[in-house]
C-alpha cells in the first residue's frame, strides 16, 4: 500500500485543547472541536496562538481532565529515564564489570587490529591458496592436450571396448525405464565402492574418475567413445595432483562434446526428473571457453512463422540466453517489416539473471504477422552493436538470427556495417521444418565468420544453441599460450553438493593438424576446472579478533561478493551463479559506491564512513561508523576488503600465566573451569558457550547443553597448550568464564531481582560466554548462544546507552496466560573498557524485564502520583490533567523502540501486542509519528530469499507445448506428407524419450531434489529514528476524529515515549505503514539498466586472429521426409517403442575426430 505524504501531523508546541471529558464530570468546557457544529469555530480556534488557548484549557472550576501539558509529559519522561538508568546501574553491572576487567589486568593483553597489515596478509594467503590450484590446473590442461594429440581416432570403436565409471549408472539401473534399458546397450561401466568424505560432503572413490554424459547425447556414438578413450589417461594426473595438494576438491574436465570427467569419482546426484545437466552450459565452462560477448538476437516474426515454428523460436532464444554469463551483454529484438526490441531494454544490457528473466518473459509475447524483412532486423542489430555510449563487453560481437527462411541475402547491409573487417560474426538458425532454400542463410553466416545451424525440432535446440561457442573459441586456440590464462568465476552452487564454490578455469586446445603441412586445428577441446569451496577461503580470514561487527569481504570485477557475512542464499539453483552485488549485500550509499569502484579498479584504499546497517534479525537500522580498508588479490580478478568499527581496533587476548601453562594437567583442572560445570549453575547462573571450533576433536551440536557436555568431556583430556586446540579461543573462553563469575559474586547474587520486577540479568562476552542469572531463567532464554550472532549483542555494541529489545511477536502468549509463562523485554548495554589510550567493548550486560510488572510500573511512572500508593483523583470542582494510570480509558501511553515496535503500553489489552510493529497497533498514530519525522523509512531488497514454488507456468521456462492437429488434418492425406506432420512426429518421439521437455520447469528436471522452495526477491522495510530529538506536540488532523499527541525521545535509550488521545471513532482512514517483508519483483529492471553499476570485464579478449579459417561455417541441409519413414514412425508410436536415438548430426561432429 502506498504511504500517504507527510501531511497529517501539524506542529503544535504546547497543550492544544481539552480531551474527552472524564465520565460523570459534565460537558466539555468549550465547544468540541470534533463535533458537528465545530466548523468555523474549530477553524478559528486552530488559528489562535497556543497562549490564547491555554486559559480556555485550564479554566478554573472546569470539572474535567485536560490533555497533559508539555512540561508534565517531560517530567514523566525524566522519571522513566531515571528508573531505567537506576535499574541498569544496580543490576546491569556495566561499571562493576569494567572494574573486574581492570582488577584482572594481569590475565590478558590488549592486541591491536592493524587494518592494512591484516587485509594484506589475508589477501596474500588467499592468493597462495588459489595459486596452488592454478598450478594443478596447468598440469591438467597440458596433460590433456598431449593425451589428445597422441590419441589415434578409431572409427570402429565399440561401447564394450571402453571401461569407465558412469556416474549415472546406479540411478539408471534402479530405474526400469532407464536410458540403458531403453536402448538395450551393453553396459561398460565399472562398479565402485565409496567412502564418506567430509571435505566433499559426499561419498567418493579416490582411485577412479567418474563420467557424466548428458541424457540427450548418445553415449555409444563414435565421437563420445573416442572422447572417453583418450580422457581416461587424465585419471593418473588427477591422482597425482591430489598427492601434491591434498586440499584439492573437484577436478573436472568439461569436454566440448558434452562429456564431463571428474575426480574423485562419486555417483551423480540423480534429480527427480530427467537429468538435463550439460557441462557446456555451466557458468564456469562458458567463462573458460570464450571471451566476453556482445550479442544481439533477432527473431523473425513474419506471418510465415506461426504455430510450432514460433514456439521453437521462443524456446531457442531462451536456451541461447542461458549460454550467456554476467561478463556478456545482450539484447533481443523481433522483426518483420520493422525491427523492435521485445522488452523495455533499448540497448545492450548485462546478461545477468534478472535481465535474462525479463527477456525470457518478453519473448513469450512475440506474435507472428507481416512479411519478412531481414534488412530491418540486421540494421537494428548492427546499430545496437555500434552504440558506444553504453557499458558493454567490448570483445566478441555477434548477431544471432532465428528465422524459418527467406530469399534476401541483405548484402548491402553487410557491406555497409561489417565489411571488409567483419568484426561482427553472424550466426543464422533455420527453425522448423520447411521447404525454403537455406542457401541465403548459409551465405550470411559464411561471409560473416559465423555459422549456420538447423533446428528442425525441439530435440535440436539445446545442442545447436550452444555450438556457437566452438566458433568463438577459434581465436583463443590460435592465440596459443597467450590465451592460456586462468580465470576465476563468480560464486555458484556446486552440482555435486559441495555448496558454494568458485572455480578456476583453463581452456584446453586441440593441438593436432588435419594433415602434414595443414593448418593447425582451431577447435577448443574443452575447459579444465578446479573448485575452491568458499568455506576454505573463509578459514583464511580472522574470525573472532575482529569483534561481532567486524568482517572481511571480497568482490569480483562485476562487484559481486565472493565473501561477505550477508552472502547467505536461502536456496540455490545450480544452473545460475550466485550474483549478490556488494551494494545489495549492504545498504547502498555514495561512500560504498566509491569503495566498490576503487576495489573493482584494483586499487588499495582506506576510508572511514558513517553508514546504515541492518540488524542481524533485519528488524532494525543503525547509523554507525565503519572503517573500510581494501587491497587487490594479486593474480586474480578479486579484491579484498576489511570492515572494522572504531571500537574493534583493539581486542583482548587471554594470557594464562606461564605457571598454569607449564602444568601438564587437563584444562578441567584450571581454577575458572569449574564455573563451566552444570553443577555450578544454581549458584553462579547458567552458562551458554558459543559453538565455536575450540578444538579439532570437539563434536559440534545445535543443542547448547549437549555441546557444553561434549566440550567438558574433551577438556578432561586436553592440556592448555594442546596443539589440537585453538588456544586463542580456548583461553579467552576460560578467561571470560572467570570474569563473568566474579560479576555474579560481586553484583547479582546478593540482589533481589523481584524488587525491580526482573526476570533475569545476563552478560555476554567476545570470548563466547553468555551467563544468565538465575539458573531457572535459562529455560526461557531464546537468544543465540553465539554472542556474535545475537542481535541484542551486536546492536548494543553499535549504540550508546540502553537498547530495548521486545520479544518477537510469535513468541508472545495471550495476557491471560502471562501468569504462568511470563514474557520479558531485554535491556542491554555495551561495557566500554578504557586501558590507557585504548578503548574497546569486550562485553554486553543487561536485564530482562517482567513485561506485566513493568507495564504496571510504566503507568505509575507516567502518572500524577506523588506517592506510590496514592493515585491522584480530581475533586468535583477541580481541573486536572489526564495521566497514563487513572485515565487509561481515554489516554494512550506507549513506549516504542527505534524500529517502531511496541515495547510497553498502559493498555492492558495491548500486552499481547508487545513486539509488533506499532502501525499494526495504532496505524493512525504511527503514520503521524512518521510524518512528523520521528521515524525515517529505509527500503531495500533481499535477493537471497526463498519462496514457495509458483504454480506451473510457461513464462521464463520456455513453453514446451506442441501443435495439435485437427480431425480435418488427420483426414487430409496432404497433411500427412507435410513438413508440419514430420515436425510433429519428431516432437512426439523426442517427448517420449525425454518427456521433461514437455514440462515447464527445467530447473526442477535438472536441479537438486529440493523443489519445495525457489529463490525470489523480498522487499524489506525498516524504520529508524529520524532527525527529531526534542519534545514535540502535534495534532492528528482527521476532521471529526482528530487527536492530540505528544512524543519525546528518552535520553540514553532507543525508546520513544508517546502520549496520545485514544481515537473517538474509526472513521479516519489513514494509510497503514508496512514493515513486514513482502514478495517483490525487485526494482524496475527497465529503469535500473539506464544507470548500470560500475563494472569491468576480464582483462583479456580473444575475438580475432588473422589466421582463422572460416570455411567451416555450417553446411547442413534440409532432410525431406519420405512416406515410408513416416509410416514406420507412426507404427513405432502406436507400439510405444521409441527408436534408438542417434547423435546429433552437424558439421562439428566430423571436426571432433580426435
Amino acid at each position: 500500500m502506498a504511504v500517504p505524504a507527510r501531511t497529517c501531523g501539524s506542529s503544535w508546541p504546547g497543550p492544544v485543547r481539552t480531551a474527552r471529558p472524564w465520565p460523570g464530570h459534565g460537558p466539555r468546557p468549550f465547544p468540541d472541536l470534533r463535533g458537528p457544529a465545530s466548523g468555523p469555530a474549530r477553524l478559528l480556534l486552530l488559528l489562535l496562538p497556543p497562549l490564547l488557548l491555554l486559559p480556555l484549557l485550564t479554566a478554573p472550576g472546569a470539572s474535567a481532565y485536560s490533555f497533559p501539558q508539555q512540561h508534565t509529559m517531560q517530567h514523566w519522561a525524566r522519571r522513566l529515564e531515571q528508573e531505567i538508568d537506576g535499574v541498569m546501574r544496580i543490576f546491569g553491572g556495566a561499571q562493576q564489570l569494567r572494574e573486574i576487567y581492570k582488577d584482572n589486568r594481569n590475565l590478558f593483553e590488549v592486541q591491536e587490529n592493524e587494518p592494512q597489515n591484516l587485509v594484506e596478509k589475508v589477501a596474500g594467503d588467499i592468493e597462495s591458496l588459489l595459486d596452488r590450484k592454478v598450478q594443478a590446473l596447468k598440469r591438467l590442461a597440458d596433460a590433456a592436450e598431449n593425451f589428445q594429440k597422441a590419441h589415434r581416432w578409431q572409427d570402429n570403436i565399440k561401447e564394450e571396448d571402453i571401461m569407465y565409471y558412469d556416474a549415472k549408472a546406479d540411478a539408471e539401473l534402479d530405474d526400469p525405464e532407464g536410458e540403458d534399458m531403453e536402448r538395450g546397450s551393453k553396459t561398460s561401466t565399472l562398479r565402485l565402492d565409496f567412502m564418506e568424505d567430509p571435505n566433499f560432503k559426499n561419498k567418493v572413490n579416490y582411485s577412479y574418475t567418474a563420467v557424466q554424459i548428458p541424457t540427450d547425447i548418445y553415449k555409444g556414438s563414435t565421437v563420445i567413445l573416442n572422447e572417453l578413450n583418450w580422457t581416461e589417461a587424465l585419471e593418473n594426473v588427477f591422482i597425482e595432483n591430489r598427492r601434491q595438494d591434498p586440499t584439492l576438491l573437484w577436478q573436472v574436465f568439461g569436454s566440448a562434446t558434452g562429456v564431463t570427467r571428474y575426480y574423485p569419482a562419486t555417483p551423480w546426484r540423480a534429480p527427480k526428473k530427467i537429468d538435463l545437466y550439460d557441462v557446456r552450459r555451466r557458468p564456469w565452462y562458458i567463462q573458460g571457453a570464450s571471451s566476453p560477448k556482445d550479442m544481439v538476437i533477432i527473431v523473425d516474426v513474419s506471418g510465415s512463422v506461426s504455430g510450432l515454428t514460433l514456439k521453437l523460436m521462443k524456446t531457442s532464444v531462451c536456451e541461447m540466453l542461458d549460454t550467456l554469463s554476467d561478463d556478456d551483454y545482450v539484447n533481443v529484438a523481433s522483426f518483420n517489416e520493422k525491427a523492435q526490441p521485445v522488452s523495455c531494454f533499448t540497448h545492450l544490457v548485462q546478461a545477468n539473471v534478472r535481465n535474462k528473466k525479463v527477456f525470457k518473459e518478453a519473448v513469450q509475447g512475440m506474435v507472428a504477422k507481416g512479411t519478412t524483412g531481414y534488412k530491418a532486423g540486421f540494421e537494428y542489430a548492427f546499430d545496437q552493436l555500434q552504440n558506444s555510449n553504453i557499458t558493454r563487453a567490448n570483445c566478441n560481437k555477434m548477431i544471432m538470427m532465428f528465422t524459418d527462411g527467406g530469399e534476401d541475402r541483405v548484402q548491402d547491409v553487410f557491406e555497409k556495417y561489417n565489411w571488409p573487417n567483419r568484426t561482427v560474426r553472424v550466426f543464422t538458425f533455420s527453425v522448423g521444418q520447411h521447404n525454403y532454400d537455406v542457401t541465403p542463410l548459409q551465405w550470411m553466416a559464411c561471409t560473416n565468420k559465423g555459422y549456420y545451424f538447423e533446428i528442425p525440432s525441439i530435440g535440436a535446440i539445446r545442442i545447436n544453441t550452444q555450438e556457437y561457442l566452438d566458433v568463438l573459441g577459434r581465436p583463443m586456440v590460435l592465440a596459443g599460450k597467450e590465451a592460456k590464462q586462468v580465470q576465476w568465476t563468480n560464486v555458484y552452487e556446486d552440482a555435486l553438493g559441495l555448496g558454494l564454490v568458485v572455480t578456476g578455469t583453463l581452456p584446453v586446445f586441440n593441438l593436432t593438424q588435419d594433415g602434414p603441412g595443414e593448418k593447425k586445428n582451431q577447435l577448443i577441446l574443452g575447459v579444465m576446472g578446479i573448485d575452491v569451496a568458499l568455506n576454505d577461503i573463509k578459514r583464511l580470514t580472522p574470525n573472532y579478533t575482529l569483534g561481532a561487527n567486524g568482517y572481511v569481504f571480497a568482490i569480483d570485477l562485476n562487484g559481486y561478493v565472493l565473501l561477505h557475512p550477508n552472502l547467505k542464499p536461502q536456496t540455490t539453483n545450480f544452473r545460475e551463479p550466485v550474483t549478490l552485488d556488494f551494494l545489495d549485500a549492504e545498504l547502498e550509499d555514495e561512500n560504498k559506491e566509491e569503495i566498490r569502484r576503487s576495489m573493482i579498479d584494483g586499487n588499495k584504499g582506506h576510508k572511514q564512513i558513517r553508514t546504515l546497517v541492518k540488524s542481524l534479525d533485519e528488524r532494525y537500522i543503525d547509523e554507525v561508523i565503519r572503517n573500510y580498508t581494501w587491497v587487490p588479490i594479486r593474480s586474480t580478478n578479486y579484491s579484498l576488503g576489511l570492515v572494522l568499527p572504531p571500537y574493534s581496533t583493539f581486542y583482548l587476548q587471554a594470557n594464562l600465566s606461564d605457571q598454569i601453562l607449564q602444568v601438564k594437567l587437563p584444562i578441567s583442572k584450571l581454577k575458572d573451569f569449574e564455573f563451566l560445570l552444570p553443577s555450578s549453575f544454581e549458584s553462579e547462573g547458567h552458562v551458554f558457550i558459543a559453538p565455536r571450533e575450540y578444538c579439532k576433536d570437539l563434536n559440534a551440536s545445535d543443542n547448547n547443553t549437549e555441546f557444553l557436555k561434549n566440550f567438558i568431556e574433551l577438556m578432561e583430556k586436553v592440556t592448555p597448550d594442546s596443539k589440537q586446540c585453538n588456544n586463542f579461543l580456548l583461553h579467552n573462553l576460560i578467561l571470560d568464564t572467570g570474569i563473568t563469575q566474579q560479576l555474579v559474586e560481586r553484583v547479582w547474587r546478593d540482589q533481589d531481582l523481584n524488587t525491580y520486577s526482573l526476570l533475569a540479568v545476563f552478560a555476554a562476552t567476545d570470548g563466547g560466554i553468555t551467563r544468565v542469572f538465575p539458573n531457572k531463567a535459562a529455560e526461557d532464554w531464546t537468544e543465540n548462544p553465539e554472542p556474535f550472532n545475537a542481535s541484542f549483542y551486536r546492536r548494543s555494541l553499535d549504540n550508546h546507552g540502553y537498547v530495548f529489545k521486545p520479544p518477537h511477536q510469535d513468541s508472545l502468549l495471550r495476557p491471560l496466560e502471562l501468569e504462568n509463562d511470563t514474557v520479558g523485554v531485554l535491556v542491554s548495554t555495551a561495557v566500554e573498557l578504557s586501558l590507557g589510550r585504548r578503548t574497546l567493548r569486550p562485553a554486553v550486560v543487561g536485564v530482562k524485564l517482567d513485561l506485566e510488572a513493568w507495564a504496571e510500573k510504566f503507568k505509575v511512572l507516567a502518572s500524577n502520583r506523588t506517592h506510590q500508593d496514592q493515585p491522584q483523583k480530581c475533586g468535583p470542582s477541580s481541573h486536572c490533567e489526564m495521566d497514563c494510570e487513572v485515565n487509561n480509558e481515554d489516554l494512550l501511553c506507549v513506549l516504542i523502540d527505534d524500529g517502531g515496535f511496541l515495547v510497553l503500553s498502559n493498555q492492558n489489552h495491548q500486552w499481547d501486542q508487545v513486539g509488533r510493529f506499532f502501525s499494526e497497533v495504532d496505524a493512525n498514530l504511527m503514520l503521524a509519528l512518521y510524518n512528523n519525522s520521528f521515524y525515517t523509512r529505509k527500503e531495500s531488497y533481499d535477493y537471497q530469499a526463498a519462496c514457495a514454488p509458483q504454480p506451473p507456468g510457461n513464462l521464463g521456462a520456455a513453453p514446451r507445448g506442441v501443435f495439435v492437429p485437427t480431425i480435418a488434418d488427420f483426414l487430409n492425406l496432404a497433411w500427412w506428407t507435410s513438413a508440419a506432420a514430420w515436425s510433429l512426429f519428431q516432437q512426439l518421439l523426442y517427448g517420449l524419450i525425454y518427456h521433461s521437455w514437455f514440462q515447464a520447469d527445467p530447473a526442477e528436471a535438472e536441479g537438486s531434489p529440493e523443489t519445495r522452495e525457489s529463490s525470489c526477491v523480498m522487499k524489506q522495510t525498516q524504520y529508524y529514528f529520524g532527525s527529531v530529538n526534542a519534545s514535540y506536540n502535534a495534532i492528528i488532523d482527521c476532521g471529526n476524529c482528530s487527536r492530540l499527541f505528544h512524543a519525546q525521545r528518552l535520553t540514553n535509550t532507543n525508546l520513544l515515549f508517546v502520549v496520545a488521545e485514544k481515537p473517538l471513532c474509526s472513521q479516519c482512514e489513514a494509510g497503514r505503514l508496512l514493515q513486514k517483508e513482502t514478495h517483490s519483483d525487485g526494482p524496475e529492471q527497465c529503469e535500473l539498466v539506464q544507470r548500470p553499476r560500475y563494472r569491468r570485464g576480464p582483462h583479456i579478449c580473444f575475438d580475432y586472429n588473422a589466421t582463422e579459417d572460416t570455411s567451416d561455417c555450417g553446411r547442413g541441409a534440409s532432410f525431406p521426409p519420405s512416406l515410408g519413414v513416416l509410416v514406420s514412425l507412426q507404427l513405432l508410436l502406436l507400439l510405444g517403442l521409441p527408436p534408438r536415438p542417434q547423435p546429433q548430426v552437424h558439421s562439428f561432429a566430423a571436426s571432433r575426430r580426435l
